[in-house]
């Protein structure tokens, strides 16, 4: 009987095992469910490429304003299907200028490749969600 219930225990174990390694495979079939931080041109266009809908965050490190908006950044990577992505405009600069960025925070999305809004400030949870849904 030990025996018995020692081998429905370890065919729990694998069937757990092959669960996690199916969700983790779903996980990455869509949009990232965490913020990217993007590393440089390639990379953003990469991100943009390859995603239906992406929010870009324009911010700094030093911006009180930014450090708002980041929670509600990390939320809307997790619960939309937006891919968001985060540049550091001290790190790219020449990213930021294409952008013409002249303030931060500064939000640009993106549906299919191309530019559809671009806004600085904060802008509130529902709002930035909407216009996500808008586009995706």
């Amino acid at each position: 009987m030990v025996d018995e219930i020692e081998e429905i225990r370890k065919e729990k174990i694998e069937s757990l095992k092959e669960t996690e390694e199916d969700q983790a495979g779903e996980e990455t079939s869509g949009s990232p469910t965490d913020v990217v931080h993007v590393e440089d041109k390639g990379h953003l266009q990469e991100l943009v490429q390859s995603n239906g809908v992406v929010l870009l965050d324009f911010h700094a490190d030093w911006c009180g304003p930014c450090k708002m908006l980041e929670p509600i950044v990390k939320k809307l990577a997790a619960e939309t299907p937006a891919a968001v992505g985060k540049i550091d405009v001290d790190e790219l600069q020449q990213v930021a200028a294409e952008f013409q960025v002249r303030g931060v925070p500064t939000v640009v999305i993106y549906s299919d490749g191309e530019a559809v809004e671009q806004f600085a400030g904060v802008r509130g949870e529902d709002e930035l969600r909407g216009l996500i849904q808008q586009y995706a």
